[in-house]
């Protein structure tokens, strides 16, 4: 079974204030949902280590805002911290992006990757999706799938052409002025 990931993430309980923000977006550049959590106070931080690298993702006043281009097999997460500069992106290769019950949704197919401001790019789960597929979790054409998406995107990651990351910032912004 694939999770689905929603864009409100309301079942976080990790985060006990919080300003929620949600758009279409029609536009050349991008067209999709996006929307943004703020943070204002959280239970406790979150640190992922990447390699040898402690990142802080989780914490009082940092702002989550989340991708979901239409008819894409990828939804971008980006992680400002509490002065708004960018922590990481985090992008989930997935099945589909849809929306169920007004809140925009991905599902996952478990292969991650990371990009971090200074350039390092981290692939994340291989194990996870080996396991799946070898369980019968997803099917062939869902592995091969993930695996040529995820490809895909690191090419274009590493020629600095993958232009939905260069859009993190304009869709806070926008989004900020939005929150419910």
């Amino acid at each position: 079974m694939l999770t689905r990931k929603y864009g409100d993430r309301s079942n976080w309980t990790r985060i006990v204030e919080r300003r929620y923000a949600q758009q279409y977006i029609d536009a050349k550049d991008f067209k999709g949902y996006v929307t943004l959590i703020d943070m204002v106070k959280v239970i406790e931080p979150l640190v992922v280590t990447y390699e040898d690298e402690k990142i802080c993702i989780v914490e009082d006043g940092y702002t989550w805002l989340f991708q979901f281009p239409e008819n894409k097999h990828y939804a971008v997460t980006t992680v400002f911290n509490e002065v708004g500069k960018v922590v990481q992106w985090y992008i989930d290769i997935n099945l589909e992006n849809g929306v169920e019950n007004g809140v925009p949704y991905n599902d996952d197919l478990f292969l991650d990757i990371v990009v971090l401001p200074s350039g390092k790019v981290i692939v994340l789960d291989e194990d996870e999706l080996e396991e799946a597929w070898a369980n019968g979790t997803i099917t062939q054409e869902m592995y091969d799938l993930a695996w040529n998406e995820a490809n895909r995107l690191l090419e274009l990651i590493n020629r600095k052409e993958f232009a939905i990351l260069e859009l993190a910032d304009a869709h806070k912004e926008l989004l900020e002025k939005t929150f419910i």
